[in-house]
């Protein structure tokens, strides 16, 4: 995710320093007219604005925490995390970070690789109405920014909107699965489903997309969906709402982590609904 946004800031007119653990991707920078640096200190050094793109809030603690660059970010500074992290995890280190004169945004995104490369992506921001405000302009180089409420909305919005895409993704595997075997054509029943009340993301794009055609390559890993998941059951819980269906969805995609390989897609739980029947 982080190749093409930064490439796109660069056609941008933007002035992009950026490092990654891949030789690969700082060789890829550097032929799009980036800065690729040696070190995450390069990358941040005299920075105005720090943009990460990463796993999750364990990796991000990595780069910025007391052993990262905590220390070296320029006082009046921002920090832009678009990965799609804890919120808690977010307050604290916004907490941190305020207290050496720097603030944070997060900002994590939706609509995958291809959006990336097309600057389409939806871009879920959560910070004060200041920060929001000097960061904009950038990210809508990226897609459309929705300021979500104060830090740490953001993340919390992604981790539901997660947990929401994922439970349609099933439900439309298991709804798929009872009409093949019954005899209905699959691309019948996504045209219905797509002109009715069981319309979703899962039938109007990854099925079709992705699914029927045995490519299984949305670019957004099994695991990390399945990690955002965990981040919205754990929000309810922290909160004391309800998240029953929620939980339920975790423990089923997390079978599905067991059975398929470390770097499978999300869309592969498709075909592992298909293939355990009834089971």
């Amino acid at each position: 995710m982080g190749a093409p946004m930064s490439r796109r800031l660069v056609a941008a007119g933007h002035r992009v320093r950026g490092f990654d653990v891949s030789e690969e991707t700082r060789r890829a920078l550097a032929e799009a007219g980036g800065e690729p640096a040696g070190s995450l200190a390069e990358a941040a050094s005299d920075a105005g604005l720090l943009i990460l793109m990463l796993p999750d809030s364990r990796v991000v603690e990595q780069v910025i925490g007391d052993e990262g660059l905590l220390a070296a970010l320029v006082p009046g500074s921002i920090v832009v995390d678009m990965s799609s992290s804890e919120p808690a995890a977010t307050r604290a280190l916004a907490a941190r970070l305020d207290a050496r004169g720097v603030e944070l945004v997060d900002a994590p995104v939706s609509g995958g690789v291809k959006g990336a490369v097309a600057g389409s992506l939806t871009i879920m921001v959560g910070g004060s109405n200041t920060a929001v405000a000097r960061v904009r302009p950038v990210l809508e180089e990226l897609g459309t920014v929705v300021h979500a409420g104060p830090v740490g909305s953001g993340h919390a919005i992604k981790a539901l909107n997660n947990l929401l895409s994922a439970t349609h993704l099933w439900i439309t595997a298991e709804a798929m699965a009872v009409g093949q075997r019954f005899g209905l054509d699959p691309e019948v029943m996504l045209s219905i489903f797509n002109s009715s009340s069981g319309r979703s993301g899962s039938t109007e794009n990854k099925w079709p997309n992705f699914v029927l055609t045995g490519r299984y390559d949305s670019g957004f890993g099994l695991r990390l969906m399945l990690k955002d998941m965990r981040i919205a059951v754990g929000l309810a819980d922290q909160l004391g709402a309800p998240s029953a269906l929620g939980a339920d969805a975790v423990e089923l995609w997390a079978r599905a982590a067991e059975g398929l390989p470390e770097r499978a897609d999300h869309t592969e739980v498709a075909k592992w609904v298909q293939a355990r029947g009834g089971a």
